[in-house]
C-alpha cells in the first residue's frame, strides 16, 4: 500500500490555505485614515515569490498570475526545511 493510499480517507477534508504577500504594521490612525481605493506599500517588489501556507506553516512559493480577469498562484517550489 503507498503513502497516498494510506491517506486516501483524507482526501477530501478541507484544510486552510493562505498566500501571504507580505505583512506590514499599522498604527490605529493609519488603519482608520484607509479608505476604498486606499494602496498599502509592501516591503516586496513585483516578481519575488510569496508565501503559501497550509495550516499556518510555509509549505511552497509562488507568484501572482492573472489570467483573464481572475488572479490566482502559480506554485514555484516546495519548503524544504523541516
Amino acid at each position: 500500500m503507498t503513502s497516498l493510499e494510506q491517506i486516501a480517507h483524507y482526501a477530501e477534508v478541507p484544510i486552510d490555505v493562505s498566500v501571504e504577500l507580505d505583512r506590514r504594521i499599522l498604527t490605529i490612525r493609519q488603519i482608520l485614515d484607509l479608505e476604498t481605493g486606499s494602496v498599502v506599500k509592501l516591503g516586496r517588489s513585483a516578481g519575488e515569490n510569496i508565501d503559501i501556507l497550509v495550516g499556518g506553516a510555509l509549505m511552497a512559493f509562488g507568484e501572482i498570475v492573472i489570467i483573464e480577469d481572475t488572479m490566482g498562484v502559480r506554485i514555484t517550489d516546495f519548503n524544504q526545511e523541516e
